[in-house]
């Protein structure tokens, strides 16, 4: 840390810069300066695909309090549109690992129900600004590196996963890699272009489910890799398909998982109320995660990923036991914060919402 930013970081100037922070001042200067905040400047814009709703790659250059990022990772990025109120989300970075001063890059696919992300895809050019947490997530490639990795993902689950082969390749990694994607077409396909260059040691598997390819199974990945329950290996894509990744892996030590869309947690055999106490609504738990209660009873509750990254919807629970619909764990604790985007309701609940 360079002595300016020790001092902008001080108690003395903080409480000088009271009560709006230092990083308000050194905003109006540069938007790039900062002692604590992260922004960034979108300094390049890129379509990826030619069919379905746009993916686009943006790259980023941020504000030098970033400290950077190791392969697999996710930021959340926040944008304000037209409002003094910053929207939130999560996104992968799909550019290889960074340090301090490096530009970055994510890549956003276009969603209907996403204010954030199509705004990003559709409509964000060169020298827009954007707000920056730093580098989250335990999706990231094993050090020492193994002589073999399989990489495997569908749709927008590939860029965590093209971070690290780029990271790969920019290493000089010479063991082998199995990377197997799946995509609706070849139009569909992100980053088709780089894929097509990658190098031998790289053996690219590409399905193109629209075009009769084949969906994921354990004997379709036991005939690229015999022994692959022995290989080190990386999955992101929706729900399906890491349900059925995990499923062929039979609880393999080797697999790490990363979900882009949170698991379904309807259950036929939910019990209970869940009790919506601040609007005054009880409805029958019907075993989807409480945000999705909540919105079927007509409440419009806070959200940002719907995948339990960014806690932009943590609610407090007075009473009754939940179940994280990702990992399974319990938690009973009563007047506890959850994030009722991966939380059902185990029995009678109560949420503060």
């Amino acid at each position: 840390m360079s002595v300016v930013q020790s001092l902008l970081r001080s108690p003395v100037v903080t409480a000088l810069a009271s009560p709006h922070g230092i990083d308000r001042y050194l905003e109006i200067v540069n938007p790039l300066w900062a002692a604590h905040e992260v922004r960034a400047r979108v300094v390049d814009v890129t379509r990826e695909t030619r069919a379905g709703a746009p993916v686009t790659t943006l790259r980023l250059r941020p504000s030098n309090t970033w400290r950077g990022h190791r392969a697999g990772q996710h930021v959340q990025l926040g944008i304000e549109l037209g409002t003094a109120r910053r929207l939130t989300r999560a996104f992968s970075i799909s550019s290889p690992e960074s340090g301090p001063g490096d530009d970055i890059t994510i890549t956003v696919r276009a969603r209907e129900e996403g204010a954030v992300s199509a705004h990003l895809a559709e409509l964000a050019r060169p020298g827009a600004l954007v707000h920056l947490g730093q580098a989250e997530g335990e999706f990231t490639l094993p050090e020492p590196l193994p002589s073999r990795l399989i990489l495997i993902s569908a749709g927008s689950g590939i860029t965590p996963v093209m971070s690290m082969v780029r990271t790969l390749m920019r290493r000089g990694y010479g063991g082998t890699i199995t990377f197997l994607h799946y995509a609706r077409s070849a139009q569909h396909q992100i980053f088709a272009d780089e894929i097509a260059t990658l190098p031998p040691n790289v053996h690219v598997h590409l399905v193109h489910t629209r075009a009769g390819g084949e969906r994921f199974t354990r004997d379709a990945l036991a005939r690229l890799v015999p022994d692959f329950a022995d290989v080190d290996t990386f999955a992101c894509g929706p729900a399906g398909l890491i349900e059925t990744v995990q499923e062929a892996y039979a609880g393999s030590d080797r697999l790490r998982v990363e979900y882009f869309r949170v698991p379904s947690a309807a259950s036929g055999d939910a019990e209970g109320t869940i009790t919506f106490s601040r609007s005054g609504t009880r409805v029958a738990n019907s075993g989807a995660t409480i945000l999705e209660q909540a919105e079927a009873a007509g409440l419009t509750p806070e959200f940002g990923c719907r995948m339990g990254i960014c806690f932009t919807c943590t609610a407090r629970k007075p009473e009754g036991a939940v179940r994280n619909v990702v990992n399974g764990e319990e938690n009973a604790m009563p007047d506890d914060d959850i994030r009722i985007c991966v939380n059902a309701p185990v029995g009678d609940c109560t949420v503060d919402l």
